[in-house]
């Protein structure tokens, strides 16, 4: 695979580690496809980086279907998708498609858009590579019930059960689809200096911008550990599945994603939202 020009999909590729890694990649033999909401940060990155790029906001489903159909119809393959997009953000806010806007954004719309293009993963052999937080075992606790946090929504309690939600996906992911080529991974990318949390208040705001921010990794550093999952081959550099604390240790996470009951529930109810079948 590596000898041949590979096509990688990066979400959340206009900032943060998305477009760091997005630098770091660009080179001869890759074929990059950058995703971002920012049109001018997405355009500028993608020039730097010799890159194609598409927009869409991810508090928009029509905008995520619609993302689908531009990649499906330019990309013959994709050897990754790196669903990368997502944040912290104050609420609960419900999004103009009536889903809670950090559930939404988080898992959701990386849900819708896995889905659609399922078809060329599976042909291509790809590899899913999601953008997860050991926020999942610190502020996660999913409610079967209320998967959106409507009756206990705190930033932190929605972004951990969201982050909980990424590796439950990979995790559904492999149990699916790994018997039929594809593979899948979720991985903490490090306490990383972005604009994480901008849209908050509070604590992680006082982290993320504050006096503290100077003991953070940079984004730089955090890109590199999502190249390392793009960039490294399934079953030797990380095993389909798994949920990574960093590219070469595995993670101990909240422990709802070692139950299969809660990991084909949380599918199911998904699926059913967004009233798709996969």
């Amino acid at each position: 695979m590596m000898g041949a020009e590979r096509t990688i999909v990066i979400t959340g590729a206009s900032d943060g580690i998305g477009a760091a890694a997005a630098r770091q990649l660009a080179g001869a033999g890759v074929r990059l496809v950058l995703v971002g909401r920012s049109p001018q940060k997405t355009k500028a990155v993608a020039e730097e980086t010799g890159a194609e790029y598409h927009l869409a906001d991810f508090t928009r489903l029509d905008e995520v279907r619609l993302l689908a159909e531009a990649i499906g119809s330019s990309c013959e393959r994709i050897d990754v998708l790196a669903n990368n997009a997502g944040g912290m953000f104050s609420g609960p806010t419900a999004t103009p498609d009536g889903f809670e806007k950090t559930f939404q954004v988080n898992h959701l719309a990386p849900f819708l858009l896995t889905h659609l293009l399922l078809g060329t993963l599976l042909e291509s052999r790809a590899s899913v590579v999601n953008t997860s937080s050991i926020g999942a075992r610190l502020f996660g606790g999913i409610d079967l019930e209320d998967l959106e946090d409507w009756r206990s929504f705190t930033p932190s309690k929605a972004y951990g059960d969201a982050k909980l939600a990424n590796i439950l996906f990979a995790k559904g992911l492999h149990d699916r689809f790994h018997e039929r080529g594809l593979s899948s991974v979720a991985f903490h990318p490090g306490t990383v200096a972005t604009n994480f949390a901008s849209d908050t208040d509070g604590y992680f705001r006082r982290i993320y911008h504050g006096a503290l921010k100077r003991f953070l990794i940079s984004p730089e550093r955090g890109g590199r550990r999502l190249r390392y999952f793009i960039e490294g081959a399934p079953g030797e550099a990380w095993a389909s599945g798994e949920y990574r604390v960093s590219p070469r240790r595995r993670g101990r996470t909240h422990r709802q994603a070692y139950d299969p009951v809660v990991v084909r529930e949380h599918w199911r109810r998904s699926e059913e939202m967004l009233g798709i079948r996969w």
